[in-house]
């Protein structure tokens, strides 16, 4: 492969050429072994090109960049210093949409979504509307992080929040490598105070699931296997119990981006995405029943591609028009990196999709 000769990705002067470089990277797809075969392709020989949209199940939201880690793998290079916040007039016009969506899963995001200051204004006006799921993405550490979040365990319960947590491992080396030094400790204390009030415990409504990264440059192992390797660590070391384990192949985009090409495992990383292609994961991807919100309210067929400024290819562009009829008939914007979503067991943010 020719030597990439780029600045961090996170560091440039604009979101806007950051997503810019992001997709020439991706579109290039030449290298010294040859060219990288085009995703559309791929899809196209099973008729699945262009992709379309299935019923829309999710509604996702992220409600701002801004978090208390700087995570390695992050896709969303959040970070304590972004300054992206959702507004409450944009939660507002969010929330008009929950009440009228066919979607039966809300899904909020960040960044830690828990430190926008309206998180939970936002929470208990969308508490209300009905959701058949209501899932918060936590990162654990959040829980531990200040005082003012030290109650958020009984605010989840109190609205029957789904939390689904990051968790790169059951041992500290590897979690901390990932994720930063105390992460480990911190999130293990998150989840006993999470067990302590009933969540992840058997037979319990309260549920608590845990998002597995690899923290290198390789895809996750099968994910029923992984999912009985955490729940027995974490039970004999901690006494800590969880309902699922959602493993996620890390997307070459943002950070993860920024490591491959830094340790010179981007072109055999994009062709080990390419050799564990799985035809059969293409119709499950989440793009085709979700909706992603950016904390300024435009839509995305999925977060990632919300991190490359891919917005829909539709009349309807911002949660303040939203129209599910007409969204309904676009077309799913794809690029190279919609390979992580279809490799192996394929991927999405509730994992496996095969």
């Amino acid at each position: 492969m020719a030597k990439l000769k780029i600045q961090s990705l996170h560091k440039r002067d604009s979101e806007l050429a950051n997503s810019n470089r992001q997709l020439e990277i991706l579109s290039n797809g030449i290298f010294k072994t040859g060219e990288l075969p085009k995703f559309k392709d791929k899809i196209a020989e099973i008729g699945q090109f262009p992709l379309k949209p299935r019923k829309l199940e999710v509604l996702q939201i992220n409600v701002g960049y801004m978090c208390n880690q700087v995570c390695e793998h992050c896709h969303v290079d959040a970070g304590p210093d972004r300054k992206e916040i959702m507004t409450r007039e944009t939660m507002q016009q969010c929330l008009e949409v929950i009440k009228n969506t066919g979607a039966h899963t809300l899904d909020l995001t960040g960044g830690a979504p828990e430190m926008n200051p309206n998180f939970k204004w936002f929470v208990e006006e969308a508490s209300k509307a009905g959701i058949k799921d209501f899932i918060v993405r936590s990162n654990l550490t959040i829980i531990r992080a200040n005082k003012k979040y030290y109650d958020l365990p009984d605010f989840f319960k109190k609205h029957n929040v789904h939390v689904i947590s990051s968790m790169p491992h059951w041992t500290r080396g590897k979690t901390d490598k990932q994720r930063g030094e105390g992460v480990f400790d911190q999130s293990i204390k998150a989840l006993q105070d999470l067990n302590a009030i009933g969540y992840g415990v058997p037979n319990s409504d309260l549920k608590l699931d845990l998002v597995y990264n690899p923290s290198g440059a390789f895809l996750p192992s099968d994910q029923a296997s992984m999912e009985k390797d955490f729940k027995r660590a974490l039970l004999e070391d901690f006494n800590i119990q969880f309902h699922n384990l959602f493993a996620i192949t890390n997307l070459p985009i943002s950070r993860f981006l920024d490591y491959l090409i830094a340790s010179e495992n981007y072109e055999d990383y994009m062709y080990a995405l390419v050799e564990a292609y799985n035809p059969m994961a293409v119709a499950n991807v989440m793009c085709t029943n979700t909706i992603s919100v950016s904390w300024d309210g435009w839509l995305y067929d999925c977060d990632f591609n919300q991190m490359l400024d891919l917005k829909v290819a539709s009349k309807v562009k911002h949660i303040s028009e939203y129209n599910e009829e007409v969204l309904n008939d676009r077309n799913i914007v794809i690029s190279q990196h919609c390979y992580g979503c279809t490799a192996g067991a394929g991927s999405s943010c509730q994992g496996s999709v095969v």
